[in-house]
């Protein structure tokens, strides 16, 4: 008998929602037939079988939770043992207690520095108290930012185990939130019984839509959004995507305008540095980002995922449009993993293949900036003095005006266009 267990899903993922279970008892499994599928913050996606083997039991139920290390199904059969982990000699875990201990003070994380900092000095223990704590759970907490001497431990004879830092953490968070102000979560009208107008049907929302709007709405009250508008003449371009589609014979590339729009980002992003920034937590310094990752907007039937093309200037047109192309198919076969929605810099969103002339995109935080692609139409232009009819394409680009104003967005649009009229080959 053989347990497959949740893997690690991605940083701070500690449990998801069960939306589907793929496999019943008796089946045989072969490695990376899908198990389950699972609904991050994100993304839905597939969990694969690490082994293959018959299904004894399944321990899981569709519409419940699973963190990573829980079980997932046991097999029998042509299974694939794990590993033992390497044991650490009692001389090691000495050695190893007393340097964490000489360091448990000062070893944070900055990602968690503002939680820190939230704590009540009266919530300190006594100078000198001692931490009990394995090796394992001090590196889990100093990866969390948590000090230890916080912490009430709950095992033998007062030890910190790694659920107790779980739930110090989960109680500080809550104890900010509720000392934040709520946001409206409903608008005038949503309380009306609208089945006294006629039938109606009750349709819930899948988690994606509602983690989603949860955060557009934050990201909409919490950032204050300008959108600038503009448009360019893409009939160059148009010209040199059609070449390419007739030329290209690789199935795994889709020959789309919109790699061309991630490499002319990524050059701005390069040439604009506030561009490619956050702020950090304070609100009060600029975190200037020295990689270039631009995160492409996806439709799927579960709604909106954004994968991110990594290090974009270092990459042609072909490469851009290869990934894009993986990406996508990915995404609406449930297959994104969490890594390959982290680290963007900036985000585009591109409607052109279903209409609409402008739109005002919400910015994804912690990005400053988000662009909004839509159809391109043809035009009359005069050019040397000539009526043309071009093919013109309309753009929006939405900004945080805490860190950019109208000068920055009309210099990054105005380039934007120069951008699109330069490319004359795959670079």
């Amino acid at each position: 008998m053989f347990e497959i267990k949740l893997p690690e899903l991605g940083e701070g993922i500690s449990s998801v929602e069960i939306s589907d279970v793929l496999v019943n008892t008796g089946d045989t499994l072969k490695i990376d037939d899908p198990m389950i599928v699972v609904e991050t913050e994100k993304a839905s996606m597939e969990i694969p079988a690490t082994s293959s083997g018959i299904v004894n039991k399944i321990h899981v139920n569709k519409g419940g939770t699973i963190s990573p290390g829980d079980i997932i199904i046991s097999i029998s059969g042509d299974t694939v043992k794990i590993p033992e982990p390497e044991k650490i000699t009692e001389d090691e875990k000495t050695t190893i207690e007393k340097q964490d201990s000489e360091t448990i003070d000062t070893a944070t994380i900055k990602k968690t520095e503002n939680l820190m900092k939230t704590e009540s000095p009266s919530t300190t223990s006594p100078l000198g108290k001692p931490v009990l704590a394995s090796p394992s759970v001090r590196r889990f907490a100093r990866e969390l930012g948590c000090d230890l001497k916080k912490v009430n431990g709950s095992g033998s004879k007062g030890r910190i185990t790694q659920d107790d830092v779980q739930k110090y953490i989960k109680a500080r968070l809550t104890e900010i939130s509720d000392q934040s102000p709520a946001l409206p979560l409903t608008a005038p009208g949503q309380a009306l019984d609208f089945s006294k107008f006629g039938d109606i049907e009750i349709q819930p929302l899948n988690k994606i839509k509602k983690i989603t709007g949860h955060r557009l709405q934050q990201a909409w009250q919490a950032i204050p959004h300008v959108t600038q508008f503009d448009k360019c003449d893409i009939n160059n371009l148009e010209e040199l995507r059609l070449k390419w589609k007739k030329d290209n014979r690789d199935p795994d590339i889709k020959a789309s305008l919109i790699p061309f729009f991630i490499k002319a980002s990524g050059f701005l992003l390069d040439e604009m540095p506030q561009f490619n920034s956050s702020l950090d937590n304070s609100n009060k310094n600029l975190v200037l980002k020295k990689y270039i990752n631009v995160g492409v907007a996806v439709d799927t039937a579960e709604g909106l995922v954004v994968p991110v093309i990594k290090d974009v200037n270092n990459k042609s047109i072909l490469d851009i449009a290869r990934e894009l192309t993986l990406f996508s198919r990915k995404a609406r076969d449930k297959q994104l993993k969490p890594t390959d929605m982290e680290g963007g810099c900036f985000t585009i969103s591109s409607l052109g293949g279903i209409g609409g002339s402008y739109f005002t995109p919400i910015i994804n935080p912690p990005e400053v900036a988000i662009l909004g692609i839509s159809r391109y139409v043809k035009e009359p232009k005069l050019i040397d003095g000539k009526l043309q009819e071009r093919l013109i394409l309309p753009f929006s680009l939405s900004y945080d005006h805490r860190v950019l104003d109208g000068v920055d967005a009309a210099r990054f649009t105005t380039e934007f266009g120069k951008r699109l009229s330069e490319f004359k080959k795959l670079v």
